[in-house]
């Protein structure tokens, strides 16, 4: 199974949930299915965060395309939540060129 590259080092930056994922005012859609599903909240934040980081050892990463930023990759996961249900979640990450991280750029509940 290929992981994350550098999945040790991945930086998951606070504000892609607080900011968006999980704020009702930003990403209405996004958060009501983070809570729904998982019981993710801006009240929780940090154990949707360390589930991510857990899981980018136990799921393979699928490397989308090469840009001029850099390397992107998806990873999907099953993630089990605050409320104790397990749910598919979408995380996108790029291997930025600029500044050498390997960085969450997107993640949401996968509902295929």
């Amino acid at each position: 199974m290929n992981i994350l590259p550098r999945a040790d080092e991945a930086v998951i930056p606070l504000e892609k949930f607080t900011k968006y994922a999980l704020n009702f005012d930003r990403d209405k859609d996004k958060a009501i299915a983070f809570e729904l599903a998982l019981g993710f909240n801006l009240g929780n934040v940090n154990l949707l965060i360390d589930s991510i980081r857990l899981g980018l050892r136990g799921f393979p990463a699928l490397k989308k395309q090469d840009s001029e930023f850099g390397t992107k990759y998806e990873v999907v996961m099953d993630i089990t939540g605050a409320n104790n249900k397990t749910a598919k979640v979408l995380t996108a990450w790029i291997d930025d060129v600029e500044n050498g991280e390997m960085r969450l750029t997107s993640a949401y509940v996968d509902e295929r």
